[in-house]
C-alpha cells in the first residue's frame, strides 16, 4: 500500500492514462466511488497535492487487483520517491463482502537513510466496510542523504481465509531522504538539534524505556508510570507499605517478601501493633519489648484534645462532649439542678 505518492501517482498519470484501466480510473475521479466489493484508492485531493492533477488512482477496484500492479515491470518504470514527500494517505471499502488484510511485511533496507516504514493502523485487521482513510508513513532517518529501497507486502483474505485474487501484493520502492542544513539560530529552551531542533530534552532522563516527547515530559511505555517512567504499574495493590516499582513488581520492606509483599518474615505474627523488620524480629510500639512485642502493657490513650476533658469525651474537632450535669470548655462547671 505504499506504492506510494509519486510511485503510484507519477506511474499511474505518466504511463496508465493511454490505457482503458486508466481511463476508467479518471471517470471515478468524477466523484462516483466504487460500490459493493472491496476498493482501495488514493483520493483526489492527494493526487492534485501532488501532481496538479485531479484524478483518483486506483490499486482494487470492484474485488479486483488492477493490471498494472501486477506487471513485473512495473516496479522497474516507477520514479524515485521524493524526499518531499513523507507520506500518503489511501481510502479503502470492502462493501458489503467481509475481507481481512495483513501488512506482513514494512521493511526499510537501508535505515541508516530511510527508518521502517509503518502505517496509522494495525498492520492486520479487517477491512473497514464503509469508506475509511488510512496514512502509509515513510520516515526519514534524518542522518543520511541518499536513496534506500523499502519493501512492502499486504495480503488481503476474505472471512474463510480464501487470497483475494491478485494477493499478496508485493512491491520493492525507492525512497530518496534529504538531511538539510541545521538552522542557524538558536533552538528554543527545552529543544536541541540539528537538523531542526526536534529533539526535547527531559532531565533526569526518561526511564524505563520512556520517550521524552516534550521538554520535561516522558511518554511512558505499558506498564510504567510517574513523571520520568521511574515507577511500574501494578495490577494488584503492593501490601505491608510495599512499593510498586515496575510493571507487577513490588519493592517490599524488611521482613516482607512475595510478589505483593503479602507474605511475613515473622512465623511468628507481631503482637500489640508491632511491624514485622526481620527474620522473627519485630519493630514494637512505645511500652512493649520482645522480639514479638509480647512483653509490656498498653499505656492508657491519651486524649487527643489539647486540654483533657475533665467530665467528657473528647471529639474529634477537638471539644469535649460533656457527660450528664456537666458543662464548660472542660466539662468542669458542674449544673446542681442536674
Amino acid at each position: 500500500m505504499q506504492w506510494a505518492a509519486a510511485a503510484l501517482i507519477s506511474a499511474a498519470i505518466a504511463l496508465l492514462l493511454d490505457t482503458a484501466a486508466a481511463r476508467h480510473h479518471h471517470r471515478s475521479g468524477n466523484g462516483h466511488k466504487p460500490t459493493g466489493d472491496i476498493s482501495l484508492w488514493i483520493d483526489q485531493q492527494q493526487i492534485k497535492m501532488f501532481s496538479g492533477v485531479e484524478m483518483e488512482i486506483f490499486a482494487i477496484t470492484e474485488g479486483r487487483v488492477l493490471p498494472y500492479l501486477l506487471d513485473p515491470e512495473f516496479e522497474s518504470k516507477l520514479p524515485i520517491i521524493p524526499s518531499e514527500v513523507t507520506y500518503v494517505n489511501f481510502t479503502w471499502k470492502s462493501g458489503v463482502k467481509k475481507y481481512y488484510y495483513n501488512f506482513y511485511r514494512l521493511k526499510s533496507f537501508d535505515e541508516t537513510i530511510l527508518k521502517t516504514p509503518y502505517i496509522t493502523i494495525k498492520t492486520q485487521g479487517r477491512v473497514p466496510k464503509r469508506p475509511k482513510e488510512f496514512s502509509v508513513l515513510l520516515p526519514c532517518s534524518g542522518n543520511n542523504s541518499g536513496i534506500a529501497q523499502l519493501g512492502i507486502g499486504l495480503m488481503i483474505e476474505t472471512r474463510k481465509g480464501k487470497p483475494l485474487n491478485g494477493t499478496p501484493l508485493r512491491l520493492n520502492l525507492r525512497k530518496e531522504c534529504t538531511v538539510r542544513e541545521p538552522n542557524p539560530g538558536p533552538c528554543p529552551d527545552g529543544y536541541l538539534g540539528p537538523p531542526h531542533c526536534k529533539k526535547a530534552l527531559c532531565y533526569p532522563n526518561c526511564m524505563n524505556g520512556g520517550n521524552c516527547t516534550a521538554p520535561g515530559v516522558c511518554s511512558c511505555p505499558p506498564g510504567f508510570q510517574g513523571p520520568y517512567c521511574e515507577g511500574g504499574i501494578c495490577a494488584e495493590k503492593c501490601l505491608n507499605g510495599g512499593k510498586c516499582v515496575q510493571k507487577d513488581t513490588c519493592e517490599c520492606p524488611k521482613g516482607y517478601f512475595g510478589l505483593r509483599c503479602e507474605f511475613s518474615k515473622c512465623v511468628i505474627p507481631c503482637l500489640n501493633g508491632g511491624k514485622c523488620k526481620g527474620n522473627n524480629v519485630c519493630r514494637c510500639p512505645t511500652g512493649f519489648k520482645g522480639d514479638h512485642c509480647e512483653i509490656g502493657r498498653r499505656s492508657p490513650q491519651r486524649s487527643a484534645c489539647t486540654r483533657a476533658c475533665r467530665n467528657g469525651t473528647c471529639q474529634p474537632d477537638n471539644t469535649c462532649l460533656c457527660e450528664p450535669g456537666w458543662f464548660g470548655k472542660l466539662c468542669n462547671k458542674n449544673k446542681p439542678w442536674a
